[in-house]
């Protein structure tokens, strides 16, 4: 339980990307922005965080995922769900960068 609760601001703040954020695109063109650009970065830059603080933890990508996918059909269109196996992608190699620096961090 305590795992869960050290790690809420991480899922409050992946929530906050996938369902705020998208509040700002205008039209295509930034949403392409936002979808290519800005939460890919933001999601790689979360998990590098979580896996300094938690170490490898494979169900933050998995949730990272799972949370993107509702996001589709709120703000974009069936097209856009093969960007929630990307940004798990991402979050896979942001977790491992972190857990790396979490190991030596903890030597």
């Amino acid at each position: 339980m305590t795992t869960i609760k050290k790690n809420i601001p991480f899922y409050i703040f992946i929530i906050l990307v996938f369902y705020v954020l998208p509040l700002a695109i205008i039209d295509t063109g930034s949403g392409m922005f936002f979808l290519l650009l800005v939460f890919p970065i933001l999601t790689f830059i979360a998990s590098i965080v979580y896996g300094v603080k938690n170490g490898f933890r494979f169900y933050f990508p998995l949730l990272t995922t799972l949370l993107f996918v509702p996001s589709v059909y709120i703000h974009y269109n069936s097209s856009a769900n093969i960007y929630a196996v990307g940004y798990g992608v991402i979050a896979l190699i942001g977790v491992l960068i972190g857990a790396f620096f979490h190991k030596i961090r903890r030597k």
